[in-house]
C-alpha cells in the first residue's frame, strides 16, 4: 500500500467528509491534446498534500488516472487502460489527455486533499471535430429542361457531430418542395472512429432560367460552415425562336463583306442551317454563318434562314445597301491658255440624299465655271460627294499659260542707290532682263504674278529697259532714271526749303548792295573825268551860263 492510498483511508478515520462540487464541462478537438482543469484552474488550497486524477468507466465504475504528491515534481500514473501512455498533469493541476478521440466523452474528476479538506471536481469533456470540405459527388452530366434529374450527391465527412448539408442556387438556399426540388439526406457513422459522414441528394427539375446558374452544398457544423466548390450544369431545351444578324452592324455599303449570322435559342443550338439567299436555298453545315463576299447594290433585299429539321421556323432581315457614284471632266491636269473657257461637268448617282462640296488649294469653294480663264483660277480642284458614310472624291489641276505682261516698272531713290521694280504676269514663270547692269535684291512668283527688283547706282542719265519671256512669248518696257550725282548736286543748290527762303533774302540784299557800290563807282569815274573838262574851255563857258542860272533864282527871290 503506498502513502496515497493510506492516506486515502485514513480521510474517514479523521473525520473529514468529501465534498463534490458541481459538473463543469469542456471542449475539445478530435486528435488534438484535451485539457481537463482542476477546480476551473484556481490555485490549490493551504495544506495541500495531493491532487488525484480519476474518470468515470463505460460501466460507471471509477478508475484512477494519476496522483502527484505536494512535495513531489513528478506524478505517479495509476491507470491500467490506454490512459496510461495518454494522460499526464499540468503545472496548474489540469488533466492533459493527448490524441483526443471521441472516447474521451466522459466524466473526468480532480480530487484535492489537504490537511483540512477533501474535494472533488467532476468535469465532462465534450469532444468535437469538423467535417472535410463538403464535395459533390455523382454529378450529372446535363439537365433536361421540364425533366426531374438528380444533379449529384453532397457529402460532408468525419464529423462529429454530423454536419447538416444544404443545396444552394447562385448561393441562395434551395428549400425542398417535393416537385421540383427533393432533398433526401442520410448520416453514417464509423465505428471504428464514431465520426459521422452525411450525405444529401438533390433531384432538381430545371428551366431555362437555370442556365448557367452556380449549384453548391453548404455544411453547418458548430465550429464554422464551409462551401463546396459551384458547379454549373447545361441546360438542354429544344429551339423556340431563331434570329438573323446582318454582321458588321450598321449601313452596309457596296463592296462590302457582309456576313448573315443564324441564331437559335435552343441548348445545344444546331449546328446546321438553310440560308435562303432571295429565293435560292443553301444549306450550310457545321456553322451559323454565311457570307456575302463584295456585295453589289443588286444584292439588296430579304434575306431568311431556317432550322433544317423544322423548316416552318425562320428568321429574316432586309438589307439595304448603300452606293455611290462619282463621274467629274475634266480630271488630272487640265493646261489651259488664259482667257480660255472651260466647261466643268460633276455626274452623281447615289442610293440616298447626298452632299457636294468643292475645295480650292485646300480652302472651301464654290463649284467652278469658267467663261474667261484668268491666272486666278489656277489650282487644284477637290470634288467630294458624301452619302451615310460613302465619300468619294475626283480632282482635277488647272494650269494656265499666257504671254508674260509687265504690268508695273517703278522707281524709287534709296540712300545711295535707286531701286528699280519691275511686275508682270505670265504662266509659265517669266524670266528677266535689264539693260542695265544692277543687283538682284529680290524676286518672287506666285499665283501667275512675278516681281524682280533690282539696286542701281547709275552715274549718267539712263533709258533702263526690263524684259520678261517664257516659252510663249515676252514684252519689255522702259523708264528714265537720271543720274544719282547730277540729282545729288542740284539738291545741294536748293537746299531746303526753309533756308533757301531766308538765303534768298540775303542774297537779294546782298546784290541790291554790290549794284549801289558798282554805280556809286561808275558816277565816280564819270565825275572824274567832267573835273577833267571844267579845267578847259569848256569850264569857262559852262560857267558863265551856270553862273546865270544862278543868279536868276537870286534875283527872283530878291524880287518877290
Amino acid at each position: 500500500m503506498d502513502s496515497s492510498t493510506f492516506l486515502l483511508l485514513a480521510v474517514p478515520v479523521l473525520g473529514m467528509l468529501c465534498q463534490v462540487q458541481a459538473l463543469g464541462t469542456v471542449s475539445g478537438l478530435y486528435g488534438e491534446t484535451v485539457v481537463v482543469p482542476c477546480n476551473e484552474g484556481a490555485p490549490p488550497p493551504e495544506g495541500l498534500m495531493f491532487i488525484k486524477w480519476k474518470y468515470e468507466r463505460d460501466d460507471g465504475t471509477p478508475g484512477d488516472l494519476l496522483v502527484k504528491q505536494a512535495h513531489k515534481q513528478e506524478a505517479t500514473v495509476q491507470a491500467e487502460s490506454d490512459y496510461a501512455e495518454r494522460v499526464a498533469i499540468a503545472a496548474n493541476s489540469s488533466l492533459l489527455i493527448s490524441g483526443g478521440s471521441l472516447a474521451d466523452q466522459r466524466v473526468f474528476t480532480c480530487m484535492v486533499v489537504s490537511t483540512s479538506n477533501l474535494l472533488e471536481y467532476p468535469v465532462t469533456v465534450e469532444i468535437y471535430k469538423r467535417p472535410s470540405s463538403p464535395e459533390i459527388i455523382d454529378k450529372a452530366k446535363m439537365l433536361d429542361r421540364g425533366k426531374a434529374t438528380v444533379i449529384g450527391k453532397c457529402v460532408g465527412r468525419d464529423a462529429h457531430p454530423a454536419a447538416e448539408l444544404t443545396w444552394t442556387r447562385n448561393g441562395k438556399p434551395l428549400v425542398a418542395d417535393g416537385k421540383a426540388v427533393v432533398i433526401s439526406s442520410s448520416v453514417k457513422m464509423e465505428p471504428s472512429t464514431q465520426l459521422s459522414t452525411t450525405f444529401s441528394t438533390l433531384q432538381y427539375t430545371a428551366t431555362k432560367e437555370d442556365t448557367g446558374a452556380a449549384f453548391a452544398c453548404s455544411a453547418a457544423h458548430p465550429l464554422g460552415s464551409q462551401v463546396s466548390a459551384p458547379e454549373m450544369f447545361p441546360i438542354h431545351y429544344p429551339t423556340e425562336n431563331l434570329s438573323l444578324q446582318v454582321l458588321p452592324k450598321g449601313p452596309v455599303e457596296e463592296g462590302d463583306n457582309v456576313t448573315l449570322k443564324c441564331q437559335a435559342d435552343g441548348n445545344p443550338p444546331p449546328v446546321s442551317f438553310n440560308f435562303h439567299l432571295k429565293g435560292v436555298q443553301v444549306l450550310v453545315e457545321g456553322s451559323d454563318t454565311y457570307t456575302l463576299a463584295a456585295i453589289t447594290r443588286d444584292a439588296a433585299g430579304q434575306y431568311k434562314c431556317s432550322l433544317v429539321d423544322n423548316a416552318s421556323m425562320e428568321a429574316a432581315h432586309a438589307i439595304e445597301v448603300n452606293y455611290l457614284d462619282l463621274s467629274l471632266s475634266p480630271t488630272g491636269k487640265v493646261l489651259k491658255k488664259i482667257g480660255d473657257k472651260l466647261n466643268v461637268t460633276m455626274e452623281k448617282n447615289t442610293s440616298g440624299h447626298a452632299k457636294v462640296s468643292w475645295t480650292k488649294d485646300g480652302k472651301a469653294a464654290k463649284a467652278p465655271a469658267f467663261e474667261r480663264l484668268t491666272y486666278a483660277d489656277a489650282g487644284l480642284y477637290v470634288c467630294e460627294v458624301a452619302t451615310g458614310t460613302l465619300k468619294r472624291s475626283l480632282t482635277f489641276q488647272l494650269v494656265v499659260e499666257g504671254v508674260p505682261v509687265i504690268t508695273s516698272l517703278t522707281k524709287q531713290r534709296a540712300d545711295r542707290h535707286k531701286m528699280l521694280t519691275c511686275e508682270a504676269q505670265g504662266v509659265p514663270e517669266p524670266s528677266f532682263q535689264w539693260s542695265v547692269n544692277g543687283t538682284e535684291v529680290e524676286s518672287s512668283y506666285a499665283n501667275g504674278k512675278a516681281t524682280q527688283r533690282i539696286r542701281v547706282e547709275p552715274a549718267t542719265n539712263l533709258t533702263v529697259t526690263c524684259s520678261v519671256s517664257n516659252k510663249l512669248g515676252e514684252d519689255a518696257r522702259t523708264i528714265n532714271v537720271s543720274s544719282l550725282f547730277k540729282q545729288k548736286n542740284q539738291e545741294k543748290g536748293v537746299g531746303d526749303e526753309g533756308d533757301d527762303q531766308s538765303k534768298l533774302i540775303v542774297g537779294v540784299v546782298v546784290g541790291l548792295v554790290v549794284a549801289a557800290a558798282l554805280v556809286g563807282i561808275i558816277y565816280w569815274i564819270y565825275m572824274k573825268k567832267r573835273q577833267g573838262t571844267w579845267n578847259t574851255n569848256e569850264k569857262e563857258v559852262g560857267t558863265s551860263e551856270e553862273s546865270k542860272k544862278l543868279e536868276e533864282p537870286t534875283n527872283n527871290h530878291h524880287n518877290p
